[in-house]
């Protein structure tokens, strides 16, 4: 942002000389690569995912191969255990890398897990229907508000099936900064296909584009200016028509200081304008909207049989509690959450609630077994939240496994119908204070 000058005497990783001037956000990963920038930036995706969702699809858009290369290696260092379970978490999805392009299919594919994260350049900028693709990373200095509308188009797909119903933009280029211009409402895109096999003209090349393609071979810019046509076979032509081209050689520079000046965040609001405001302003309005007051919430929230169809409503109507979590920086319940942000209600933490039912010796009436099953219940919801008791799948794992198997320990309760009814008990003792 505020772009980075070499002191006197300072030498790239070869130990060569920097040129003294200065270099912004034009240069980064395109004449100059600094790593701890590279690094930052795959920890704060990763630092969103994780806020979110670790296997929502993700496109990261970087300058050019080398820089998705390094984009590639930073995100799998900051996600080392997925990883390691399947290497293809995150792929280089670039024109020169044969794994990547086989794996395109599976990426776009919604009934397939993996790739998770594509790190690219030009290749996924149009003609990629990614359905399911919940996050793009603007890593990249995109000028062309027609490759703007390109890339940003990988992620406006609509899903309900795989719950796909909006996305989220990162940016660390200003590049969102053409949502302001008059032109992104302006007439639609026309994209020309281009024949990789013919010469390339002047005409092929869209005006806004012109400013410099760089001929690999000899590292020298290619003219496109004025009528004359040039006929002149570009070495290296992919991704539906875009020209991908070897830039310059590259200065790698450590012991640079990184770091995060600003971040801003915006939001469609019911009208389709695009905002900016805090996410809890911006929470706080949107749950406003939808209950006249705390007593109305309240009544909501109790009489809900499940609390996380409530949370599904609210998240139908564009507050995505989830996000907000990291700005409050407690391990609130999403009650308290909610509460805490609409009305400024003295909030308790999970874990606090779950302390004040173990303090009550509510569960006394029920057999050791069936306390050891609300004990571990109890646990679940201090460290991950009401969603995840309600739901019986959670039996399947551990510590849950280890008393018995799913059926066992509905047994326990009586049957289905006696352990929705213990959980709905534990729901009312965990917000009892609410009622």
């Amino acid at each position: 942002m505020e772009g980075w000058r070499p002191e006197a005497g300072k030498t790239d990783k070869e130990s060569k000389p920097v040129e003294d001037r200065l270099y912004n956000t034009k240069d980064y990963d395109r004449n100059l690569v600094i790593d701890p920038r590279t690094e930052l930036v795959a920890n704060k995706v990763t630092e969103f995912l994780n806020k979110t969702n670790r296997f929502d699809k993700t496109i990261i858009f970087c300058v050019d191969i080398e820089h998705a290369e390094r984009m590639r290696q930073a995100i799998s260092n900051f996600n080392r255990d997925l990883v390691q379970e399947n290497h293809k978490y995150v792929m280089r999805i670039t024109g020169d890398e044969n794994e990547g392009k086989r794996e395109l299919d599976n990426f776009i594919n919604p009934e397939e897990t993996y790739p998770v994260i594509a790190t690219t350049s030009k290749l996924m900028s149009t003609g990629v229907d990614a359905q399911t693709c919940k996050l793009i990373v603007l890593d990249s200095n995109i000028q062309s508000m027609t490759e703007f509308k390109q890339i940003i188009g990988r992620g406006t797909r609509i899903n309900e099936a795989f719950d796909k119903t909006y996305f989220t933009i990162m940016d660390f280029r200003n590049v969102t900064d053409l949502f302001a211009d008059p032109a992104f409402d302006g007439d639609p895109v026309m994209i020309k296909e281009v024949n990789a096999e013919e010469p390339l003209t002047v005409d092929d090349i869209n005006p806004e584009e012109q400013e410099e393609i760089i001929d690999e071979e000899s590292g020298q810019e290619i003219d496109f200016e004025g009528e004359t046509k040039v006929n002149y076979k570009v070495p290296q032509i992919v991704d539906g028509g875009n020209i991908v081209a070897e830039p310059r050689r590259k200065i790698y520079v450590a012991g640079v200081n990184v770091s995060i000046l600003n971040e801003r965040v915006q939001f469609l609001d019911g009208d389709g304008t695009l905002v900016t405001e805090s996410l809890k302003d911006y929470t706080k309005r949107n749950i406003l909207k939808s209950y006249r007051s705390l007593d109305d919430f309240l009544n909501r929230w109790n009489s809900a049989e499940k609390k996380k169809v409530l949370i599904e409503e609210l998240e139908a109507e564009g507050i995505i509690l989830e996000n907000l979590k990291e700005e409050v920086k407690k391990e609130l319940d999403l009650f308290d959450l909610i509460c805490h942000v609409a009305w400024g209600m003295p909030a308790l933490t999970r874990r606090e609630r779950a302390e004040n039912v173990k303090k009550r010796n509510y569960f006394t009436k029920y057999g050791e077994q069936a306390r050891n099953v609300i004990e571990a219940l109890l646990e679940k919801y201090a460290t991950e939240g009401i969603e995840n008791i309600e739901d019986l799948s959670v039996l399947r794992i551990e510590p849950f496994n280890e008393i018995g198997t799913p059926a066992e320990i509905v047994t326990i309760f009586g049957g289905r119908n006696g352990y929705l009814k213990m959980i709905y008990e534990l729901e009312t003792q965990l917000y009892k204070e609410a009622a």
